[in-house]
């Protein structure tokens, strides 16, 4: 009887005891913290996406504005693989976090203020170099607060217009202007607009919706393939047309989800201090 009564339940586990910790002196269970260590495969995607800043730069310099339009585009793209890669390798680390910081500085910040101000910005004088130079420092603003409230965000949605969209509404803006054969020149007013309205909304806490509780591992309708297959052909049709339609959409999308919020009394900052708040918040949009 005594042995039966001792015996542990099938699938039972022992709890660690309170206070215990590992051999690095952390409480055993905590969440596990980004390491310190070098990883070359994340490292890589970033650098990609640094060289494409870097030669959007370089193409706006030799008049070639439509290879400058693109690169930041595939910049974009390769900036939202190396942190998908880290994640499925598990080689998350500090020093990776702070280099794509500065990788997104480059191929977000510096490279499309500097495109717009030498398609169309040139001949404005210091009104053009002054609203370059407001995307320049917006992006600079939103990367070091994004930096900072990253762990007490809500995660669902970015605080201000995330910078790849804000680089993607001016490269995508200059672009459809190429395609449609009217010179910077002749949009500067356009064009000045463009990059005042995307810097002055990266430091605002209007609300973009993050697209980071999208489960990609659930099951989804036969027709959710099908509109992919749509969205694909679309952009294929014309794409300078449709993205920059797209990402000004999305670049409005955070003013009306902004009102949203205002008519039904919900707190405009997304920043949460309290673990209660957070859970009033996000009790009618749980996933």
């Amino acid at each position: 009887m005594s042995s039966a009564k001792n015996r542990k339940p099938k699938g039972s586990f022992k709890l660690f005891p309170r206070g215990a910790r590992k051999n690095n002196g952390e409480p055993l269970g905590a969440p596990r913290k980004p390491s310190r260590g070098i990883y070359l495969l994340p490292n890589a995607f970033t650098t990609a996406a640094l060289f494409c800043g870097f030669y959007a730069i370089v193409m706006a310099m030799n008049q070639k504005f439509e290879h400058s339009g693109l690169a930041i585009f595939a910049a974009m793209v390769l900036d939202s693989l190396d942190g998908r890669v880290a994640r499925m390798t598990n080689t998350q680390s500090e020093f990776g976090a702070q280099y794509d910081s500065l990788s997104d500085m480059v191929s977000f910040g510096v490279a499309p203020a500097l495109i717009a101000y030498e398609w169309a910005l040139k001949g404005m004088g210091k009104w053009g170099w002054l609203a370059a130079f407001v995307y320049c420092a917006g992006a600079a603003l939103r990367l070091a607060r994004f930096n900072a409230n990253i762990t007490v965000v809500d995660k669902r949605y970015f605080q201000g217009l995330p910078s790849p969209a804000a680089a993607a509404l001016v490269a995508g803006f200059i672009l459809l202007m190429d395609d449609l054969a009217i010179p910077g020149g002749d949009v500067r007013w356009f064009a000045w607009t463009v990059a005042l309205f995307a810097g002055l909304t990266m430091v605002t806490n209007v609300p973009f919706y993050s697209f980071k509780d999208v489960n990609l591992k659930r099951s989804v309708p036969f027709i959710a393939p099908f509109l992919i297959v749509l969205a694909y052909v679309a952009v294929v049709s014309d794409p300078p047309k449709v993205l920059f339609g797209l990402f000004v959409i999305y670049a409005m999308s955070g003013y009306v989800l902004l009102l949203w919020r205002w008519r039904k009394g919900r707190p405009v900052s997304l920043v949460q201090l309290t673990a209660e708040s957070h859970g009033d918040e996000s009790g009618d949009l749980k996933k």
